[in-house]
């Protein structure tokens, strides 16, 4: 009998494959395809320093400890390492016959050091002597040696060399300082781009004259990225944090990558140096850091290497408001990125400062742009003489250190900065705006599926509610007064939150379907998540299933729950979205036997977000803004040209679309929805 769920890391594997899917795919504009390439090798290598590692530590565990949680660590492990391995093949067969040749065709040349004409020769010479030779330092490598440390995610060249007092010689490629491409001469009106590497490697035998036929071989490492911080209440939060940062370029190795190529004879020596162990090793092709190719130099004049633009759409009642706070006051506005612009957000704040009516300012930052036009705005209303609370949550994974500069600065400015919760991420994306009313404060929330981050509006697709709904935002204030520690466990009625309802209201809901189908009237549920792993959830949704409530699934990630098992998930369909912006909504509708119940939430349904998170999920009430989301749901149910059916035996079968049907790409549909609302 087949196991009842997916197990997280070999379902999230299944997802790179979708992306890896959009690289392969021809209709995918050829740019778009190299930066599919580059999300599926950037995707991955975050996966071997987090995911990896934490299955490692599994592995220490008492058995019995990892039979509670449901670990199988090695057995996971073992099965990691097959699917990557296909994958990786399929990876560099993609590249290789048909990236490569489709970029010839377009008279992009990326070309080896074996390719270089004669002027390129001297170009790659000039290059190296005034660029490259200054920097570039080689370490010398032999057993009984301190080996050099590898730094996490740098690449590296190795070569074998003829001094016997050593196996092998290391130099660092330095394509963070230097970038990864090099636009070489063009000749007959031709493009022509190399790697770095092939510089480096053409001219070898005039900066290494010792190595073994001037052959270089790439090698890469990944090491464990998991800040393990005890998050007590005693104690220094944030110094443990930047002791973690530092700690975390010096994680022990999850992944050594290296060419496949390697002599065994340079290969073992390797391991024995690094203290690698067999599980550690992957073989790769002559390129890694293909999360590089983000940054792949595209000539001028070339048509058709880009999607089609879509522009932000204006908003039908935002765009010529002269009040962003009096059009919100008179009904609540969705707004839906990256259709629309994030730029109502930046006026609102910036609204809010110069209203002297306006009392306070507050608000939750999970991920901070670099260049953070929203933390640029919020010092603005510190100008303005604004009250502004900023909750800085100082634990979001690979941004704590930006996180930690903008919370800095915003402090220096007057801001009263709040850094995380004791055991407890803060993931919820709120901001409320109080002013100074003749009956007590006045609220207005904007409650958000994503970041305060203008940088991913651009890419993520995400919905965000402006509402003065008096118990939505007072319940927002409450929210807050929570994580200021002022009040220990409000009560929220029409808002579910994360660690004290959510769990227990989204169960509820779901009996209440069981109930309809159970008493014979229509039940069904619509989810859209990015990530469905909690078992309590699944087993909820089964039990529903079983029940005879029809269940929509549009998970772009993790699926732990296996859809259209007979006798278990007979009524539930799951299909995945994968196209050129990332799915990050969060919607869950309710049939409700025809008075349907839809909430937008920060939290996908995992035990994480459901138990160790502060987290929001806010209820539609406006009819129209219902109908919006209603139709995005429709749209991409519907759609049969980027969904993937995720079925029982994770195959990634495109959704077929019927002779008689229209194609309908969900994304630019959607787009063309909203513009017909202008």
């Amino acid at each position: 009998m087949q196991e009842r769920f997916f197990d997280r890391d070999i379902s999230w594997l299944s997802f790179n494959h979708r992306v890896l899917q959009e690289a392969r795919d021809r209709r995918v504009p050829l740019y778009e395809r190299l930066k599919f390439l580059a999300i599926y090798s950037s995707n991955l290598d975050e996966f071997y320093r987090v995911r990896v590692a934490s299955l490692r530590s599994f592995k220490k565990l008492r058995k019995k400890t990892r039979q509670q949680y449901h670990m199988h660590p090695r057995r996971t492990l073992q099965q990691v390492q097959k699917i990557v391995q296909r994958q990786q093949l399929l990876f560099g067969e993609t590249f290789r016959e048909e990236i490569i040749p489709d970029l010839s065709s377009k008279g992009i040349n990326l070309i080896t050091d074996a390719q270089f004409d004669a002027p390129q020769q001297a170009f790659a010479v000039q290059y190296f002597d005034e660029h490259l030779a200054p920097i570039l330092k080689p370490l010398f490598l032999a057993p009984g040696i301190r080996a050099p440390f590898l730094k996490n995610k740098s690449l590296y060249f190795v070569a074998q060399t003829a001094d016997n007092a050593h196996v092998a010689v290391l130099v660092e490629i330095p394509s963070e300082e230097k970038g990864r491409f090099v636009v070489l001469p063009s000749q007959d009106g031709g493009h022509f781009i190399t790697f770095l590497d092939d510089i480096i490697r053409f001219n070898l035998n005039r900066f290494l004259p010792d190595a073994i036929q001037g052959a270089a071989y790439s090698i890469k490492l990944s090491r464990d990225a998991e800040l393990y911080i005890d998050d007590e209440l005693s104690g220094n939060l944030i110094e443990k944090i930047k002791q973690g940062l530092e700690g975390r370029a010096s994680g022990l190795p999850t992944r050594f990558l290296y060419d496949a190529s390697i002599p065994p004879e340079l290969l073992d020596p390797l391991i024995e140096i690094f203290q690698l162990k067999k599980g550690d090793l992957i073989p790769g092709a002559r390129y890694h850091n293909f999360s590089d190719f983000f940054d792949f130099p595209e000539p001028p004049g070339i048509p058709g290497l880009r999607d089609e633009s879509m522009s932000p759409l204006p908003h039908p009642f935002l765009q010529d408001a002269s009040s962003i706070l009096g059009s919100v006051r008179r009904n609540d506005q969705l707004l839906h990125y990256p259709y629309q612009t994030f730029g109502y957000l930046l006026s609102l704040l910036r609204e809010a400062a110069d209203l002297p009516i306006v009392h306070s300012i507050k608000i939750t930052l999970y991920r901070i742009a670099a260049e953070s036009e929203i933390a640029k705005a919020l010092a603005y209303a510190l100008e303005k003489g604004k009250e502004v609370t900023v909750f800085v949550e100082a634990k979001a994974r690979f941004d704590e250190a930006t996180n930690l500069v903008w919370g800095q600065r915003l402090q220096d400015a007057g801001a009263r900065i709040i850094y995380s919760i004791p055991n407890l991420k803060v993931h919820a994306k709120a901001l409320l705006i109080t002013t100074r009313a003749k009956r007590g404060p006045a609220h207005y929330a904007y409650l958000s599926t994503g970041n305060f981050n203008e940088k991913t509006s651009f890419v993520y697709a995400d919905h965000a509610l402006l509402t003065a709904d008096i118990q939505i935002t007072e319940e927002v204030a409450q929210l807050f007064s929570f994580l200021e520690g002022s009040s220990p466990g409000p009560e929220f009625q029409s808002l579910l939150v994360a660690p004290l309802t959510l769990r227990e209201r989204l169960t509820a809901l779901v009996d209440r379907e069981i109930h309809h189908a159970q008493m014979g009237r229509e039940a069904y549920i619509i989810l859209k998540m990015n990530s469905l792993e909690d078992r309590k959830m699944i087993d909820k949704l089964y039990e529903a299933s079983n029940a005879g409530v029809r269940i929509y699934l549009i998970i772009r990630g993790i699926c732990c729950l296996r859809p259209g098992v007979a006798k278990l998930s007979e009524n539930i369909v799951a299909i995945s979205v994968v196209d050129r912006f990332l799915e990050h909504a969060r919607i869950f509708l309710f049939g409700n036997a025809g008075q349907e119940e839809c909430y937008l939430s920060s939290a996908d349904w995992m035990t994480r977000n459901l138990d160790h998170r502060v987290e929001v999920a806010f209820p539609i009430r406006n009819p129209d803004r219902l109908k919006e989301l209603r139709t995005l749901l429709e749209i991409q149910l519907g759609g049969n040209l980027k969904a993937r059916i995720l079925d029982s035996k994770q195959e990634n079968q495109y959704v077929t679309r019927e002779p008689h049907q229209p194609y309908i790409q969900a994304q630019p549909a959607f787009y063309q929805y909203l513009n017909s609302l202008l």
